[in-house]
């Protein structure tokens, strides 16, 4: 087997597959979220190394096989003839459709079981789990209603048996079912109220949403379900909820440049074009195009002396560099300086990866572009903020001329989450703003120590996609943000990979007027 093969493969499927897991023997070893790699061919074998927080292991693989979602590594085991086999797929949701059904057809008579008795004076109806893909509903979802005469509450629950991830965008599912309610109903009722119901004790992004949401617009509600118990507990949104939120240090540039000097020459002889970014004092990563392709790093040895070292790799890869390994660095430097740049090869994984940080890296290249009032001399990518979800970095942070804090999500695909998403980070920055922890952590500070002043008004959102994969639900979703977020909705030239352009930009006043 390959080394080369092997890493291009493994690329090639977490690039659709971000969130893929290992399988052995039926069991979930890793999760490439939080999981990584490394691959070798020490002694003419092929030696995939696995590790995460929970356990570490090696085997070595001796072929691979491709299946719907799946792709299976044969691997030799000391001591064993045939192989055995390490499947890589494309999601910890292993369940059949079937099962995924009747697990939310259950919810669905547990729910409306639990309505019925807490809200005895409310009619349940029209409660359903299908989707319903003209309105982006999705059946994830147990939706309906409760009446009483003309009075109308929508409602929609998630159940404890779905991903987190699900649980967290419940909230832009329900603002759609409210307003597909309001126009169904609106010559037989007025819809006044929106309940949420998700599992117990994983409340937290949708709390930390909802209490961003326009109370005019409706009122709005958050409920945990214990579906053991079949109990009901209410989560007052007007409380902020636990702000699960930190800022990291800022790093010094030109002293972790200085430190890695010979790292930096060795990976720029190879890409010259790239750009390094210094992740803390003990690590600096080097990209092109927003790709992350290698790390300069403090390492120890056995004899607890520190060096320097480089790790090579995209996404959850990390080998790092040795005389055995340099031939797969050297393949690896040629198919990054080849394939990631706007004229590469689109069916490349290396052009496909991270269409974000891409975005990302065009962005902060030229943020005056988007918004002229945004000062260009000092724009922060991926500043740790939020740790209340799997998302943990704001896309960019910056401010205007005149001071005031902005905050840039941005999305290169079409994602239906992208408002409140927004929302997520915009309540951090306002929060530790508020707490004038900026400068504190060396936050919009000159390379002489003096502090640009920051505005003491809320931070900007700007909400950046190109204009084609801008989801449809996008303004709906806006309707009902509270009117304390200044937010503006950006839409950028399908060819943002070669200059940024903007091609509309949409306000709250605008949405409002029905312009735009």
């Amino acid at each position: 087997m390959d080394p080369a093969r092997l890493a291009r493969e493994l690329d090639e499927f977490l690039v659709s597959s971000p969130h893929a897991c290992v399988i052995e023997e039926g069991e979930i070893l890793f999760d490439f979220s939080v999981a990584r790699y490394s691959i070798s061919g020490e002694h003419g074998k092929c030696l995939l190394h696995l590790w995460s927080p929970e356990r570490n292991m090696v085997r070595r693989i001796v072929d691979i096989e491709h299946k719907a979602q799946q792709l299976r590594l044969a691997v030799q085991r000391l001591g064993k003839g045939k192989p055995t086999w390490l499947d890589v797929v494309s999601s910890r949701e292993r369940r059949a459709p079937t099962v995924q059904r009747q697990a939310r057809l259950a919810y669905q008579r547990w729910l409306q079981r639990v309505l019925e008795r807490s809200f005895p004076e409310w009619g349940v109806q029209d409660i359903t789990s299908s989707a319903d893909l003209e309105h982006s509903l999705s059946s994830v979802y147990c939706r309906g209603l409760l009446r009483r005469g003309h009075s109308r509450i929508c409602f929609l629950g998630v159940n404890d048996s779905e991903l987190q991830a699900s649980i967290d965008g419940a909230l832009t599912f329900a603002l759609l079912w409210l307003d597909f309610c309001r126009r169904r109903e609106s010559e037989r009722g007025v819809v006044e109220c929106l309940r949420v119901f998700v599992p117990r004790g994983r409340s937290a992004v949708v709390h930390a949403r909802m209490h961003w949401l326009d109370r005019q617009a409706a009122r709005f509600e958050l409920y945990e379900f214990d579906e053991r118990a079949e109990e009901l507990f209410h989560i007052d949104i007007s409380d902020q909820g636990n702000i699960a939120t930190r800022l990291v240090r800022c790093a010094d540039n030109a002293k972790a440049c200085q430190r890695f000097a010979a790292s930096i020459a060795r990976v720029r002889a190879a890409v010259p074009e790239c750009e390094t970014v210094v992740l803390s004092s003990s690590e600096l990563a080097f990209r092109l195009h927003g790709l992350e392709f290698a790390r300069a790093q403090v390492a120890t040895s056995e004899s607890f002396t520190f060096g320097e070292q480089i790790v090579f790799g995209s996404c959850a890869h990390e080998t790092v560099l040795s005389p055995e390994s340099e031939p797969l660095f050297l393949e690896l430097m040629q198919r990054v300086r080849r394939d990631r740049g706007p004229d590469g090869d689109r069916r490349s994984p290396l052009w496909r990866m991270q269409p974000e940080r891409w975005l990302e890296s065009q962005t902060k290249r030229n943020v005056s572009a988007l918004d002229a009032r945004l000062d260009p001399a000092q724009v922060y990518a991926q500043v740790p903020a939020f740790a209340a979800s799997d998302r943990g970095m704001i896309d960019l942070l910056a401010r205007t001329h005149d001071g005031r804090l902005a905050v840039l999500e941005l999305k290169a695909d079409e994602d239906i989450h992208l408002p409140l998403q927004g929302v997520d980070y915009w309540s951090r920055v306002k929060w530790h703003h508020q707490r004038e922890e900026f400068h504190g952590f060396g936050y919009f500070v000159d390379s002489e120590g003096h502090t640009r002043a920051l505005s003491h008004e809320p931070p900007l959102l700007l909400l950046v996609a190109p204009a084609l994969h801008i989801h449809p639900a996008t303004d709906t979703l806006l309707r009902f943000l509270s009117h304390e977020i200044d937010w503006t909705l950006i839409a950028v030239d399908e060819h943002w990979r070669e200059e940024i352009k903007v091609v509309f930009r949409k306000r709250r006043s605008q949405l409002a007027a029905g312009l735009g």
